[in-house]
């Protein structure tokens, strides 16, 4: 129970250090979440499972060293549009987080003390970390592997400029033909569910009282995962690390650039033709990343992107890198007479990748991973106006990583997919696996970037 306490009033003294929006959006949006992580963490038998490592992650994003006063706060309300009580909630939120006295007050003390042993054993031993230190991951469609990779590729940068440099993943495959489910495991090792396999047609909470297994799996179908379900964004952040998301075309509804852009909740998204789609943007789907104001600072829009690659320091650890839906490559969504589909997405590979390779961090120590999150339905057929069949095999996509820590021109052909890249990112960094990312048939590509390929 000590070590608990101990935690909880860590917790209190690096939210009493936030500041500026992530202050705000603490206060606006996240104090009851806040609240239930800690209350939750108070209650549980063991300091050592998820919700005391979302606690550890907020206080790693905090810690400048704390000995600064926490300045008063301003009633600004630029973020947390909606239920935004004044200054209210934030002088109310502070009395009972700053007294801690009440909560040890149920009676449970005995079976703490019994608990307090198992945190020993660690759930997973952490992995070392390689010398690879930024990781960039550029996502879009494929429109089947032999579009993107075969003899006659529909994306030639891709096929032919870019993969002589890098380690191409031959059986990479997707878990559904749906983006979300894709993109969901890879920064999260969650598994599609109803739901995300309908890519979210709205932005749905869990069903209340849902629960995660022993490897942190959530049971049952919704889009928005509860706040103790983590993300690599939340591992990277305990780990001191930095991440950026940079959504193309993220904007707000007035159309000027904007942070974590999301539906209402309960809303369907009405996404513009060709522009940003919350289906392309699977941190938005993460209350430990709304609720703590990390989405908000992090999910960026694509234009900073340029500006933060200019140095080593302002680079982040992990960048994900969506585009728009005209730029993913999803057919039917640019302007006519504009290259569409697989040339569209390869079209804004041969603009931003050649940008990354430039980089002082991609130089020194990066990876750039080209990944399909989903199968793009095909060509409208004008005579039908639906899309054409797809690929032979539409899950089965390729992935392609460029690194000077890999051999150019080599093949890999063990078979990968979402769950590998968070497995593989995670193994890069020393982290453990989340989800089902960590089960034993899910195999790392990281040992084929220093030499160690189990590949054909």
């Amino acid at each position: 129970m000590k070590s608990l306490t101990g935690l909880y009033q860590r917790a209190l003294v690096a939210m009493a250090s936030l500041t500026g929006k992530r202050f705000n959006l603490l206060v606006a949006s996240s104090l009851v979440a806040t609240t239930g992580i800690i209350a939750a963490a108070m209650t549980s038998s063991s300091d050592s499972g998820p919700l005391a490592a979302l606690l550890g992650r907020s206080l790693a994003a905090n810690t400048t060293p704390v000995a600064a006063p926490a300045p008063a706060p301003e009633p600004e309300s630029d973020f947390g549009a909606g239920p935004s009580p004044s200054p209210a909630p934030a002088a109310s939120s502070s009395a009972p987080l700053s007294s801690p006295a009440p909560a040890p007050a149920p009676e449970p003390a005995p079976e703490e003390e019994e608990a307090e042993p198992t945190p020993t054993t660690p759930e997973a031993p952490a992995v070392e970390a390689g010398p690879i230190k930024h990781v960039f991951v550029v996502s879009v469609a494929s429109s089947g592997y032999e579009a993107s990779f075969g003899a006659t590729p529909q994306m030639p940068y891709l096929a032919t400029t870019l993969r002589p440099q890098g380690v191409l993943l031959s059986n990479y495959s997707l878990l559904d033909t749906a983006s979300l489910p894709n993109s969901i495991a890879a920064v999260s090792g969650q598994p599609p569910n109803p739901q995300t396999e309908a890519d979210c047609p709205t932005y749905t909470e869990f069903p209340s009282g849902s629960k995660a297994n022993g490897k942190g799996v959530v049971a049952g179908s919704g889009c928005i995962y509860p706040v103790e379900t983590l993300s690599f964004a939340d591992q990277i952040v305990g780990a001191r690390l930095r991440w950026h998301a940079y959504m193309e075309g993220m904007v707000d509804e007035t159309g000027k650039p904007d942070t974590c852009v999301q539906p209402e909740p309960e809303a369907a998204e009405v996404p513009v033709v060709g522009g940003y789609s919350a289906r392309l943007n699977p941190f938005i789907y993460f209350h430990s990343l709304l609720d703590l104001g990390d989405c908000s600072e992090n999910d960026v829009p694509f234009t900073e992107l340029e500006k933060d690659l200019r140095k080593v320091e302002t680079t982040p650890n992990y960048s994900y890198i969506s585009p728009n839906l005209c730029n993913a490559g999803i057919s039917g969504q640019c302007p006519a007479g504009a290259p569409d589909g697989a040339a569209a997405a390869d079209a804004f590979l041969a603009t931003v990748v050649p940008k990354i390779l430039a980089s002082p961090a991609y130089k020194e120590d990066g990876l750039l991973v080209i990944a399909f999150n989903q199968a793009n339905p095909g060509p409208i057929d004008p005579a039908t106006g639906l899309p054409a069949p797809p690929a032979a095999d539409p899950l089965k996509v390729g992935a392609l990583l460029v690194s000077r820590f890999g051999a150019p021109g080599a093949t890999d052909a063990v078979a990968y997919n979402p769950y590998s890249l968070l497995a593989s990112s995670e193994d890069l960094f020393g982290l453990s696996r989340l989800g089902n990312a960590g089960a034993a048939k899910v195999k790392s590509f990281a040992p084929a970037l220093v030499g160690a390929n189990g590949g054909d």
